[in-house]
């Protein structure tokens, strides 16, 4: 893409931005003040001096966090213009050459993508609740239907994730540019009632409030942080847009808005403490409130598809790397890469949603398990990006150390001040977090104790191709392949198949597909295809840990390497191994029972590479663990 093509689209990618990167944090002015000021614990006294140092508090914590670390430095830590923490992940692993730390890394890293699951399902209750809670500013007669509007409106933000978010997603940028303007617009109109608050902009109330009240600085720390959760799902969705697209939508529109409306709410609080109950909907004129309901409404669905979506590439990004069993990935645009469907992740995030909903009632209720998993992942990004530094960027120790010490300080003092909120409900995230950290530890665990019972008993595959070049084997027409998770080994469906049917095919296709530590491999790259002797091929195909992996179409393309493969014509043999765990192995036994328990319901490998089912044979297999 030529500078002038770039350029003229960069309108339109900032605002996709806007859409898509900005709904999460673009939607907590609709509880963060509140729940400094009127949470149900270390609530801050609404008086005047407190004002200014938590609206101090509030734009300092936006600045240096979201755009000093996050837009400027945490951003250029990118795989191949991919962010998030698996990406993180990948480049981190592919950097590093001392196996035990690396491993230590992969492991921390594992807990954030963890962590980030338990902001997935914290995010749309939250978010879709607050918004609703708006119907009992306008009248206490809505506040029995708040909890039953809230599961509706979520279930058809599930339900639709089916269709893809291609169409709607077109209407996501201008709904949150008109948020953001409002945002902006109510502050205004609440500043010039009390243009005092204005003078928060200096730093120095923020260090007042400090000085003056440690403790309760320190509790509200807690609910600061409200304001500035969405910063992870920046990170992580940066890969659709680009870097300078998402910056330039932060500087331009969201952070001028976010400033406006908190100080907005901080004017209302000084000429009206009795707002504190909903200080946003406080701020609307009473004609207006319906409309910013729905508005706000919206603005949460968007805030939520962004996480919702998240949770799916992660996923998506986590099955290729091997840390989560195979399932069921739908594309749902076949020109835009990365709109990815998962229907067992998609329903299982519901059901923790209205769990969640039902279990806490309220948005503030709610605001009590919110921060701690996403400052926990805060901690985690801010170490491995320090690792990128040192062996990326050739940064210099004491450089490194300085800068990236000074974010992991406020990291921790914010996810001590949230972990104070850890028997209201903060636990809730740690432990669902535990739970998913446990089951990817142990499918990667088991896969690899799997793998060395097969390399135990494997077959060299040069050895048995030059046996079989002597043999009178009768000779079947057509192609017959054989995914194989190592190249150099004979695959055990290719034995059993011979072992039965006495036979070989004319073409034999070894396959095995790699997915490695970037985000796609082009086209050229994705096959190499070698002649073994006689009838016998080995293929390799790699793809990115993004990529669709859709094995037909890359077959197709062996013709140009000289071995045609057309698909009405050839047979694809798996293996179906059922796995039986054993006492005294090199894996506890209850985490065997799990890791079998995970490989009975993962996903089919012919599913997942897309082969036609009525070209497939599959053949058994014991395995003992």
């Amino acid at each position: 893409m030529t500078a002038s093509s770039s350029s003229q689209r960069l309108p339109v990618l900032t605002l996709a931005a806007l859409g898509v990167v900005y709904g999460d944090i673009g939607t907590s002015p609709l509880y963060a003040i509140k729940e400094v000021f009127g949470g149900a614990h270390h609530a801050v006294p609404i008086i005047p001096d407190n004002i200014l140092g938590i609206l101090s508090l509030l734009v300092w914590t936006l600045v240096l966090v979201v755009t000093v670390k996050y837009a400027v430095f945490i951003m250029r830590a990118n795989n191949h213009g991919e962010g998030g923490i698996m990406a993180l992940i990948a480049l981190v692993h592919r950097n590093s050459h001392e196996a035990r730390q690396t491993r230590a890394l992969v492991v921390l890293g594992l807990f954030g993508a963890a962590l980030f699951y338990g902001d997935g399902i914290i995010t749309p209750a939250i978010s879709v609740l607050s918004a609703v809670e708006g119907l009992e500013v306008a009248t206490p007669a809505f506040r029995p239907w708040v909890i039953p509007i809230t599961l509706g409106i979520l279930f058809g933000l599930f339900w639709v994730q089916r269709h893809g978010t291609g169409r709607v997603g077109g209407l996501f940028g201008p709904i949150t540019t008109l948020w953001f303007v409002v945002l902006a617009t109510l502050g205004i109109v609440n500043i010039v009632q009390a243009p005092q608050v204005l003078s928060a902009l200096s730093p120095h109330h923020a260090a007042a409030f400090f000085l003056a009240q440690p403790g309760l600085a320190f509790f509200s720390m807690g609910a600061v942080f409200l304001a500035v959760t969405g910063a992870e799902t920046l990170y992580a969705d940066m890969g659709h847009f680009g870097t300078r697209p998402v910056r330039l939508a932060w500087l331009g529109l969201v952070l001028p808005a976010l400033t406006l409306n908190y100080f907005g709410q901080g004017a209302l609080l000084l000429t009206d403490p009795g707002a504190i109950v909903h200080p946003f909907y406080h701020m609307t004129p009473e004609w207006a409130l319906y409309p910013m309901v729905i508005l706000a409404g919206a603005a949460t669905v968007i805030a939520s598809q962004a996480v919702i979506s998240g949770v799916y590439s992660i996923t998506h990004q986590a099955i290729q790397l091997g840390y989560v069993p195979r399932m069921t990935v739908l594309h749902t645009s076949s020109e835009t890469r990365g709109q990815i469907y998962l229907p067992g992740v998609n329903w299982a995030l519901f059901a923790a949603v209205v769990v969640l909903v039902l279990e806490f009632g309220s948005s503030s209720n709610l605001a009590a398990a919110y921060g701690i998993s996403v400052s926990g992942t805060m901690i985690i990004t801010t170490l491995l990006v320090y690792v990128v530094a040192r062996r990326v960027w050739g940064w210099g120790r004491w450089r490194s150390r300085l800068l990236f010490g000074a974010f992991l300080l406020v990291d921790i003092a914010f996810f001590s001040a949230n972990l104070t909120k850890f028997a209201d409900g903060g636990w809730f995230p740690l432990a669902f977090a535990g739970l998913l950290f446990l089951l990817m530890t142990t499918w990667k665990q088991g896969r690899a104790l799997l793998k060395a019972r097969r390399d135990r008993e494997a077959m060299p595959l040069d050895a048995f191709v030059q046996s079989m070049s002597h043999s009178e084997v009768p000779t079947v027409p057509g192609t017959a392949v054989f995914l194989t998770p190592h190249r150099d080994q004979v695959p055990h469906a290719l034995l059993h198949s011979l072992k039965h049917y006495k036979s070989l095919h004319e073409r034999v296709v070894i396959l095995n597909v790699q997915f490695v530590d970037q985000p796609y491999v082009p086209a050229g790259q994705q096959l190499t295809v070698a002649s073994l002797g006689e009838r016998f091929h080995r293929v390799e195909v790699r793809f990115g840990f993004m990529d669709r992996p859709d094995l037909p179409s890359v077959l197709h393309r062996c013709a140009d390497n000289g071995l045609a493969c057309d698909m009405d014509n050839t047979t694809f043999f798996l293996g179906r191994e059922t796995l039986i765990p054993k006492k005294g192995s090199d894996m506890p036994w209850w985490r065997e029972k799990v890791f079998v328990a995970l490989s009975r319901n993962a996903g089919t490998v012919a599913n997942y590479f897309g082969l036609p089912p009525n070209r497939i044979v599959e053949l058994g297999a014991q395995i003992v663990l």
